[in-house]
């Protein structure tokens, strides 16, 4: 059966799926930076271990205190991009099984 012939609710039934999709796609988008943002400090703060011994912290408080502070600030935003994609993406999850258990169309397409 092609396109044309079905209803055109069922078409626009699929829009909404494929709109659904897109959103989830971002949200992964957003995940991935989340995950690159946190996997940044993690680096730093591994160089600066790996390097300890050719410094003391304390002599170089004024600038040790600045990036751990900033590497901080990085793997808060990392967390909260990562958190608030995993909500959104269970959030479109719950939508699409909305649309699912509503028109019987789309559990065709989807598992």
């Amino acid at each position: 059966m092609r396109m044309m012939d079905k209803d055109p609710l069922d078409a626009i039934i699929i829009n909404e799926v494929q709109l659904i999709l897109a959103e989830k796609r971002t949200s992964l988008a957003a995940m991935r930076t989340g995950i690159a943002v946190l996997a940044l400090p993690l680096s730093v703060f591994s160089i600066l271990i790996a390097t300890s011994r050719y410094y003391n912290a304390f002599e170089t408080l004024y600038l040790f205190l600045p990036v751990v502070l900033m590497n901080i600030g990085l793997i808060v935003l990392g967390i909260y991009l990562i958190l608030r994609a995993v909500r959104k993406i269970r959030r479109y999850d719950q939508l699409i099984e909305i649309l699912k258990q509503k028109h019987t169309l789309l559990s065709e397409f989807i598992d």
